[in-house]
C-alpha cells in the first residue's frame, strides 16, 4: 500500500482532491495537525465528492506520533522544492510513505535535513516556484503505482 502523508495543509481543496485521489489510487491518506481547516469543510467536502466515504483516512496530531506507529526507514520519502535529487531517482517500496509539506512552508527544514537522502523534487522551470500541492501528490503518487502497480 502507498501511504501518503499531509503535514499540516491548510488548503481544503488541495485536500478534498487528494483524498479522490487516494481513493482512485487506493491509497491511504494519513493528515497530520494541526490542519489549515475542519474536516467539516464544504470547500473539502465539494473537491473530494462523493469519493470522501470510501477514503482510507487517519489522522495524528503531530509526526512524531506517526513515526511512532510507522518508524522511519528507506520506505519513507519526502517531496520538496529544495530537494537536490529527482523524484525519477526514487526506488518506491511496495509498501512507501510519501510525505508533502504546507502548501505556503513546505517540510519542516529539520525534517528535510535529517532525511536529505530520501527527498525528492519534482523537476520545473526555473519560472515556477512550485506546483500545486495536489498536482505534486498526484505525479508522485503515480510514479510509486508505475513501479510497483496499483493492486485492484
Amino acid at each position: 500500500m502507498t501511504h501518503i502523508i499531509l503535514l499540516q495543509p491548510r488548503i481544503p481543496q488541495n485536500t478534498g482532491n487528494i483524498g479522490r485521489l487516494c481513493v482512485a489510487a487506493q491509497a491511504k491518506l494519513h493528515l497530520i495537525h494541526p490542519l489549515g481547516f475542519h474536516l467539516d469543510d464544504k470547500y473539502l467536502k465539494r473537491a473530494g465528492m462523493d469519493y470522501w466515504e470510501h477514503l482510507d483516512l487517519k489522522e495524528w496530531d503531530c509526526v512524531e506520533d506517526f513515526w511512532e506507529c510507522y518508524p522511519l526507514d528507506c520506505s519513507h520519502y519526502f517531496f520538496s522544492t529544495k530537494a537536490k535529487k529527482i523524484f525519477y531517482e526514487a526506488r518506491f517500496q511496495k509498501e512507501c510513505f510519501l510525505y508533502f509539506g504546507r502548501e505556503d512552508a513546505g517540510i519542516d527544514e529539520v525534517i528535510l535535513k535529517d532525511n536529505e537522502e530520501k527527498t525528492f523534487k519534482i523537476p520545473m522551470s526555473p519560472k515556477a516556484r512550485s506546483l500545486n500541492l495536489a498536482t505534486t501528490v498526484g505525479i508522485a503518487l503515480y510514479e510509486a503505482i508505475r513501479q510497483n502497480g496499483l493492486q485492484q
